[in-house]
């Protein structure tokens, strides 16, 4: 195997020092039958000699690998494996806005009589734009980070996610993290995927945005609009064939771009 969600279970098996460092939240650490986008890259990458170690957890938010508690592990990852790596992937920002707590506060107090997804979001802080600030001020921040511990030629690889259905169903027969706060906003049922469209489309500008600051060693893997309507496990997880076929339809050329992966 050359991908691990555990530096001693790495080392225990006698893997290489990993030259892809995995820093994210659950789309590459989700633990239930089929995995995760990691074990999906990991079989891409392989044929290259990759060795991918993730840090991060279920649930992560950006914030927390730059403030919160995972920068110390992402810090000692960079500061054992930095100059060995030559990619970094980035999952982050989906649970920045999933669940009623972090969701309902970008939407206005009543949408009932709104036409337009945009319409339903509110301006001002809280509201799209500030959340859409913080995500770049994280995301930039980690990357100054990755930066500085790594070789002038890794590459930082980020990602968009896809349209999420927001039909209730969370994981293990749980509530759902994106219809609630929908609801109590009373936004028009027919505005819901809009939505989360919306929220989305506006997530991957502002991570195309950050690329512009350098685009031969930033990259934003765009995977939205890749999942049918029967490849989501949940409103926020795709299934294990969902996830491959994100990794295999949006991942795998870029990595075989960027060399990371065998070409055909």
């Amino acid at each position: 195997m050359n991908y691990f969600w555990d530096r001693h279970e790495m080392e225990r098996q006698g893997a290489a020092s990993p030259t892809i460092l995995a820093i994210g939240d659950s789309w590459f650490w989700y633990p239930f039958r089929g995995g995760s986008l990691i074990n999906n890259l990991g079989d891409i990458v392989r044929s290259k000699g990759h060795v991918i170690l993730a840090k991060g957890m279920n649930g992560a938010e950006a914030a927390d690998y730059v403030d919160g508690k995972y920068a110390g592990i992402v810090k000692e990852a960079l500061r054992l494996y930095g100059s060995n790596l030559d990619a970094v992937f980035i999952s982050g920002g989906g649970n920045d806005f999933a669940g009623l707590n972090d969701l309902r506060p970008l939407l206005k107090n009543n949408c009932k009589d709104e036409t337009t997804a945009p319409g339903c979001f509110r301006d001002g802080d809280p509201g799209l734009q500030a959340f859409l600030d913080a995500m770049d001020d994280c995301y930039r921040r980690l990357i100054g980070t990755i930066y500085t511990r790594t070789r002038p030629d890794c590459h930082v690889i980020m990602h968009t996610y896809d349209y999420a259905i927001p039909n209730g169903k969370g994981a293990a027969n749980r509530e759902g993290w994106l219809l609630p706060a929908l609801l109590d906003a009373q936004v028009p049922p027919w505005l819901h995927s809009q939505c989360i469209a919306h929220l989305l489309n506006s997530f991957r500008d502002t991570l195309n945005r950050i690329c512009l600051s350098d685009p031969v060693h930033f990259h934003v893997c765009d995977s939205l609009g890749t999942l049918g309507t029967g490849d989501w496990a949940n409103e926020l997880h795709p299934t294990a064939g969902g996830f491959k076929k994100i990794a295999d339809q949006r991942w795998k050329p870029l990595l075989q771009r960027l060399k990371l992966a065998q070409s055909p």
